[in-house]
């Protein structure tokens, strides 16, 4: 009887923090206690500066995975998304494919996730409005924590991991149904 295949490590936030730097990358963490909830990192995080951002983990009915990258406040219409990035219908991603692919839980969703995808099945949807910012926030592979990076860093680092967004404008007309 054979054993199965070992599975690659998951990265933790201190190999996803020494892989920023790795990068060139200057991101500055703060610790906080965990947070499940938008609604939990609005009362827990204090006056941390910067636009603070939702994740979401999708999957489309072909079985694409999607990463939406999001400023927290932005109301999200799946079939208004599905239309702008080209997807077949759009649902929630089981947490066994979240974990598989990202190497998180459901309540730590982060961009930084992609750094356990080394299959590149996630595709990244970056909302055009966290490029904008002068500081993002994101979990850093826990929801104990907060990173800070600037978005021009998050793009370099998205490009390093193999997975380039796309960024979509969601303030922009939507466009027409198909």
């Amino acid at each position: 009887m054979s054993s199965p295949a070992p599975q690659p490590a998951r990265k933790s936030r201190a190999d996803l923090l020494a892989y920023l730097r790795a990068l060139g990358i200057d991101a500055a963490t703060h610790e906080h206690p965990p947070v499940f909830t938008v609604e939990d990192n609005k009362a827990l995080r204090g006056d941390l500066p910067g636009l603070h951002c939702k994740n979401l983990f999708l999957k489309d009915k072909k079985d694409q995975l999607w990463l939406a990258v999001l400023a927290e406040d932005r109301a999200v219409d799946t079939k208004d998304l599905r239309r702008r990035i080209g997807a077949a219908h759009l649902s929630f991603g089981r947490p066994d494919a979240l974990m598989a692919t990202l190497g998180v839980e459901p309540g730590a969703v982060t961009p930084f996730g992609v750094l356990n995808d080394r299959a590149g099945a996630v595709r990244v949807v970056l909302d055009k409005a966290v490029t904008q910012a002068e500081v993002a926030n994101f979990h850093p592979l826990d929801n104990a924590a907060t990173t800070a990076i600037r978005p021009a860093d998050l793009l370099a680092f998205f490009e390093a991991t193999g997975h380039p967004p796309l960024v979509v404008d969601l303030d922009a007309p939507a466009p027409d149904p198909v």
